[in-house]
């Protein structure tokens, strides 16, 4: 079985969603989905398909990661990112970088050319110059969108969870022929954020997990509380030590653990067969999910 999922960011649906608003960001989401599958179906790998996912979100300046990141306090993009795969449960994360066009090829390179988990700010930046990946000044994330949004939270203002997302993610998560998994997740946090705040996306076990024989997780949401649940860890461990079925582990997550803490968000997983789970207690979420068995479907509400 052939499987990947990925989403977009989890919270409140706006009643400003106009239907050509939606059909643009499910166009967006039908290009990640369907690049991270043809990855698949040509052979490639599970880490290859969800960093492909991955990477067109960041380009996408619809999804609050890479280029229409959300904007910190001092109205910078300060981006984070991490990458898991399940065979050797090797990892890879950075945090806080401002000129890294995609953090998800940086936190890539640091699983597979370093013998570090994550490396933030200056660290990892000077590594992406040794890497040769493409920087780019700090505003070629802002756009005009989120200015807005980062003025309208500090003149008191509400802004919407979703979209314009204030503290949206972007992930995949893939199993591929040789059955490995792999989970990618990548985002710019919150809007109006301290400088240097670091949410759950880069940080292994709580936004992003995977090992082979159990599942592949990558979340969305308020971060500080997926990490005080350690979230993705805690569906996994679910699965393989309890017995559960991954979406009885994933309800129990969000409905469960992170509601008691006050949290909410989404989760987006796939098991060892390839079924698959995207699972939210918000009021939507942005996602979409393919296999080799005909399945093909994206979804916002």
């Amino acid at each position: 079985m052939l499987s990947i999922a990925i989403h977009g960011g989890a919270g409140a649906v706006p009643s400003t969603l106009t239907a050509e608003r939606e059909r643009q960001y499910r166009d967006g989401l039908a290009a990640a989905l369907d690049l991270g599958y043809a990855t698949l179906a040509k052979g490639g790998s599970s880490l290859d398909a969800v960093t492909a996912a991955v990477r067109t979100l960041e380009d996408n300046p619809l999804f609050n990661a890479g280029r229409g990141a959300a904007l910190t306090r001092d109205g910078a993009a300060e981006l984070d990112a991490a990458i898991m795969e399940g065979r050797q449960q090797r990892a890879g994360a950075v945090a806080a970088v401002r000129h890294v066009r995609n953090p998800i090829e940086l936190a890539r390179r640091v699983m597979e050319k370093s013998r570090h988990v994550l490396l933030v700010g200056a660290g990892a930046e000077e590594f992406a110059l040794e890497e040769g990946l493409a920087l780019v000044p700090n505003v070629y994330f802002r756009t005009e969108e989120r200015r807005n949004q980062l003025e309208a939270e500090r003149s008191g203002r509400s802004v919407s969870d979703l979209f314009p997302s204030s503290q949206g993610t972007v992930g995949a998560v893939a199993l591929d022929a040789a059955g490995d998994l792999a989970a990618a997740t990548s985002t710019g946090g919150m809007t109006n954020k301290r400088q240097g705040r670091v949410g759950d996306s880069p940080i292994i076990g709580a936004g992003t997990y995977a090992k082979n024989g159990v599942c592949a997780v990558s979340a969305t949401g308020h971060g500080e509380y997926f990490i005080r649940s350690v979230a993705a860890h805690h569906i996994c461990a679910a699965v393989e030590y309890r017995g559960l079925a991954l979406r009885e582990a994933v309800h129990e997550l969000l409905h469960g653990r992170l509601r008691e803490l006050g949290g909410s968000g989404g989760i987006i997983a796939i098991d060892r067969s390839g079924r698959i789970v995207t699972e939210f207690s918000t009021e939507g979420m942005f996602r979409g999910a393919r296999d080799s068995s005909g399945l093909r479907q994206i979804d916002i509400h």
